[in-house]
């Protein structure tokens, strides 16, 4: 699938190789935490425990205010012990390496615009591995600044709040390496999972759903990796802005509807790999915007509004090997001018044939309707969307192009469709 792509096999390769490595935590002493148990409070079992020891917290709820973890210590809930922020604190701020938080509900932690608050916050930090926690109505759920080597593994996070400006990130990570954000479910926050000048981290297996704003959005975050993940109904879909050398394989975008609602936006992306990707029942599939080299194949569009829309701004892209079925209008572009590729796509609308039986069409196939550049120019014009007039629009552009893009073109479209 990636064949003639060696930097992108090999940056893949090590980052399933480091996604194995895991926070070291010694347990040379182990701390129980509840009323039948040697400490009644978390925060005399963390005063009290010594780098390396672990402390297990037992069933029940705990108003602590704000906990500091300020040592390398295993943190672990027996039974999924509650801890509680009243709407007031931050619940855990880990201020060490080497820390393991596992097995907690952390629900309602303070709001605050000035400080990101947060159910979870690692501050400067390395190798911390956050997994199997409930974090319920939080304002920030994790949040993670200037860390490395961190896991955020097989949490469930969910807020409930109904703006934008009520909610902060389900996993919020911010100037940030090597961090790898693995099998998450994310619903209901303002952006599911937010990056923002991160580097050479691996964003897999996670579910983001109904999020107020993007289920995923980063900016400036170069030579990620994002597999195997599935965003559904969030409120703009996802936004990838202002960033290079990012691989996408395997993700799921269904279902994200709005006017400036997308399967995924890219904002002045560069030198990008897509593969393996569903875009199924969302607004617009892709929507590329000043992005450039990037080569989307073996991807399917389905049933989308628009499957893919192109900005004149766009150069060097290839599209390749992708099926085109269902959409209301395939491909689109806001200008005369392509200088992008498309090559042996499947496309549901294409009506010609086959001579040589070699499965690709003979005659050239041409995506881009007028009636499409028309709207993308004059977006009340989809009024007439289904009238007489558009379709006979459309039937004159094949047989006479003058006003679609002449080199807007595949040149091998596939007869059959691929089995992605």
């Amino acid at each position: 699938m990636m064949k003639g792509k060696p930097l992108y096999n090999l940056w893949i390769l090590c980052l399933w190789c480091s996604f194995f490595t895991k926070a070291i935590t010694s347990q040379a002493a182990a701390r129980f935490v509840g009323e039948q148990h040697p400490y009644k409070t978390i925060r005399a079992a963390l005063a009290a425990a010594l780098p390396g020891d672990t402390v297990y917290i037992t069933k029940g709820l705990y108003k602590e205010g704000n906990l500091i973890i300020d040592k390398p210590l295993a943190i672990i809930g027996r039974d999924q012990p509650i801890l509680e922020g009243e709407l007031k604190h931050e619940i855990l701020s880990i201020k060490a390496n080497h820390v393991l938080v596992k097995g907690l509900t952390l629900q309602n932690c303070g709001r605050s615009v000035m400080n990101d608050q947060a159910a979870i916050k690692i501050y400067e930090s390395r190798n911390v591995h956050i997994e199997g926690n409930t974090l319920l109505n939080n304002f920030f759920g994790i949040y993670l600044q200037y860390s490395k080597h961190c896991i955020v593994k097989n949490n469930f996070i969910k807020a409930t709040q109904k703006k934008e400006y009520q909610s902060g990130n389900g996993i919020h990570c911010w100037k940030s390496d090597t961090l790898q954000i693995v099998g998450n479910k994310i619903y209901g926050h303002r952006d599911g999972i937010y990056f923002e000048f991160v580097t050479h981290s691996i964003i897999w297996r996670n579910i983001a759903n109904y999020n107020l704003r993007y289920g995923l959005h980063f900016m400036f975050s170069h030579e990620n990796a994002y597999i195997s993940n599935y965003f559904k109904a969030n409120g703009a879909g996802v936004a990838v802005m202002f960033t290079k050398k990012v691989v996408m394989l395997n993700n799921t975008f269904v279902e994200n509807w709005g006017d400036a609602a997308y399967g995924v936006l890219f904002k002045e992306l560069s030198d990008c790999y897509l593969s393996g990707n569903k875009f199924i029942r969302n607004t617009t599939g892709i929507f590329f915007d000043g992005s450039n080299r990037i080569t989307a194949e073996n991807n399917e569009f389905i049933a989308n509004g628009w499957g893919m829309r192109m900005q004149a701004n766009c150069m060097d892209n290839k599209v390749m090997r992708n099926n085109f079925k269902g959409n209301t209008f395939d491909v689109t572009t806001n200008g005369t001018l392509t200088l992008n590729h498309f090559s042996e796509n499947y496309w549901d609308r294409y009506e010609g044939y086959d001579l040589n039986k070699d499965k690709i069409g003979d005659v050239p196939y041409h995506p881009l309707s007028l009636f499409s550049v028309i709207v993308e120019k004059n977006p009340p014009a989809m009024l007439l969307y289904r009238s007489f007039m558009v379709t006979l629009l459309d039937k004159s552009e094949k047989i006479m192009p003058s006003l679609t893009a002449e080199n807007f073109v595949d040149n091998k479209p596939s007869m059959i469709p691929y089995k992605l």
